[in-house]
């Protein structure tokens, strides 16, 4: 068995599941897991991540650990949702490629060869698309409206963004840091960092145990969320493009507010009670901290790369000392 932190080897697979009162569930997940893994000839794990479940669900778990030299569990100390499980698992994960499964055996674990095969012909990340969707109307609707948003967004062009089955290449899932409902855009945040996405289809099947935990407020609070990813991924390093064009335009446009009015004045009108007065003059003052709003940013980045960029020239002498 290999020794904890120690790398599976080469092509290995890590399976994290974060689980959340499935207690039914999860060993006859392994099952399937290991059905659909063992043909491959690759050394493998699969990680439980426990978010808190009030259940059985960690005792089972520890039983499962138990029987399979395979299982490695975690256990969080209440429910901090997926994303933060999600993380605690890909902090565990000792294999060359990740693979995300939920815990509710809604995906089929058969479909992992497909996404691996997928992922070797040279993509880093390949995320599953449920096409025919095994959830209520409700849920299919809110979910159709939130990949449509997220898509033209954020410029990544997927049909499911959500689906929590996916396949990773290591080095993608290392650099991530996921919190609130971040867990939906990994591929968003993994576009915006360079690497190739892809998408193919895969089975889903209808819940048989435990219920939905997903509602209204968990898209209201991912759609903030996207505004976050779409920001920083797309202005993160130039903000001043965003600030200072917004500020611009609306400099602009009070300026040529308070130059038509100061042609009225010249031609012997009054506009000291005018509306449009107030307007230009606020047109321009938001334009003006808009502007040095972006600067300032950009003053901020630049200083934190020039420090990130000293410390790797430290670190690298010091490298070269001890050596």
């Amino acid at each position: 068995m290999t020794a904890a932190g120690e790398s599976l080897g080469p092509g290995s697979i890590s399976v994290v599941v974060p689980v959340h009162d499935e207690e039914r569930s999860v060993a006859l997940l392994f099952e399937e897991l290991q059905a659909a893994l063992q043909p491959l000839g690759r050394n493998w794990e699969v990680i439980y991540v426990d978010d808190g479940s009030t259940d059985g669900s960690f005792s089972a778990l520890t039983r499962l650990h138990a029987l399979a030299e395979e299982v490695s569990v975690v256990r969080l100390r209440r429910n901090f949702g997926k994303a933060a499980a999600l993380m605690a698992g890909f902090v565990q994960a000792r294999g060359d490629v990740v693979v995300t499964i939920d815990g509710d055996l809604q995906d089929d674990p058969a479909e992992i060869p497909r996404l691996l095969a997928k992922l070797e012909e040279g993509f880093d990340l390949v995320s599953g698309w449920k096409t025919r969707r095994q959830d209520s109307w409700r849920r299919r609707t809110l979910s159709k409206i939130f990949n449509f948003t997220a898509s033209r967004m954020s410029g990544l062009r997927l049909h499911d963004m959500n689906c929590g089955f996916k396949a990773y290449r290591v080095e993608v899932v290392r650099g991530l840091r996921l919190y609130g409902e971040l867990h939906r855009f990994i591929p968003v945040l993994a576009h915006y960092r360079g690497y190739r996405i892809a998408e193919i289809p895969v089975n889903h099947r209808p819940r048989s145990h435990g219920r939905s935990r997903y509602g209204v407020e968990r898209y209201l609070r991912g759609f903030f969320d996207l505004l976050s990813v779409s920001f920083l991924g797309r202005y993160g390093h130039r903000p001043l493009h965003l600030f200072g064009g917004l500020g611009l335009f609306l400099g602009l446009g009070g300026t040529g507010v308070l130059i038509y009015l100061t042609s009225l004045k010249i031609a012997g009108a009054a506009i000291g009670q005018r509306p449009l007065l107030i307007l230009g003059v606020l047109l321009v003052v938001v334009g003006i901290q808009l502007f040095s709003l972006g600067l300032l940013s950009e003053m901020i980045i630049s200083h934190h790369e020039e420090r990130a960029d000293e410390r790797g020239r430290v670190e690298l002498r010091v490298e070269e000392i001890l050596q």
